[in-house]
């Protein structure tokens, strides 16, 4: 009889996950296009002229997200000046990948790298938060021609003590992980979303309406929360791997961090990362957290403008 109510019970948690599933899609439908490459297909959202001054500017989103969060402080700001390409990565937002053990930035920039190629884009400034930090660190030292500059926010770079949560290892395990992404995850989730998104922010103010405004509950969907708790689970490896290589990057890098950011240590990941790269630029924020684009989007796009400044300048040195 207990398992027969059991059972009863995962199936009604399964329609309801469904039900939900596509309430999330209709609610928060893709805003842009999609470009196939190997292994999946990348939405893409490509605004601003396409005949701007300088280098476009790709932004790419951390863990958990999509890139509305990249859009919506900054992405939409620069884009009056700039083309601005910005990229679900791979298994988020609207971005599909074949297999959920994708989810390394050496496998993630590659797909980034050939979807960029196909829309014509040469070279670039990468603009990445959190996890996308490893992953643009990972662009510049395997395709260090498509990266014109690097700006990091809050960037994760290095191997840290600790793991990743316990219930992202259960949610990335086979079978066990899939029978709880498709039965508890996206209703549980739903409850608990707002209360996580403000723990990211701390210590500053989460926006009024940010969880429905980035199209957060599209995370909750059980082949994006099984993704994201892959990239999660698999990223710690995947910097210790890099990390003894970034003194090979030779692009300009800005990396903008708080030093009170709980979720991403600036002394673990950014300090170190600014010592090894041979052209960084470290600027630690007393007072901030995590979500850097939204605590200093006018620090962020000016250090943007500076770097494309710089470019132009050496360009015209070079000229002459």
């Amino acid at each position: 009889m207990v398992v027969v109510i059991l059972v009863a019970a995962l199936l009604v948690l399964a329609l309801v996950t469904q039900a939900g599933v596509f309430l999330a899609q209709r609610a928060h439908p893709a805003q842009g296009g999609m470009v196939e490459v190997a292994g999946g297909a990348l939405h893409i959202v490509d605004i601003g002229p396409r005949e701007a001054a300088g280098p476009p500017i790709v932004m790419l989103h951390g863990a958990s997200s999509n890139l509305e969060v990249m859009r919506q402080p900054v992405g939409e700001r620069l884009a009056a000046k700039h083309r601005v390409i910005l990229i679900d990565r791979p298994g988020h937002g609207w971005s599909t990948r074949a297999r959920p053990e994708d989810s390394t930035p050496e496998i993630q920039a590659r797909m980034i790298e050939e979807a960029l190629a196909k829309l014509g884009v040469g070279s670039a400034i990468f603009v990445v938060h959190s996890w996308a930090g490893a992953l643009g660190a990972r662009i510049a030292l395997d395709y260090p021609q498509a990266v014109a500059g690097l700006v990091m926010l809050a960037p994760v770079a290095y191997p840290w003590p600790g793991g990743v949560g316990r219930y992202n290892r259960l949610i990335a395990t086979p079978v066990i992980g899939p029978l709880f992404a498709y039965t508890i995850t996206l209703p549980l989730g739903l409850l608990l979303a707002d209360s996580g998104a403000r723990g990211v922010f701390l210590p500053q103010t989460m926006p009024d309406g940010f969880v429905k405004n980035t199209a957060t509950p599209l995370l909750l969907r059980p082949r994006e929360f099984i993704a994201n708790a892959r990239d999660l689970v698999t990223l710690k490896a995947a910097v210790a791997e890099q990390a003894p290589r970034y003194r090979e990057i030779k692009a300009p890098v800005t990396i903008i961090t708080g030093d009170a950011d709980k979720m991403v240590s600036t002394n673990i990941h950014s300090r170190p990362f600014a010592a090894a790269a041979p052209s960084a630029k470290l600027i630690v924020l007393p007072g901030v957290g995590h979500m850097i684009q939204n605590a200093v989007p006018d620090l962020v796009i000016a250090e943007l403008e500076a770097m494309i400044s710089a470019m132009a300048s050496s360009a015209t040195a070079a000229a002459n």
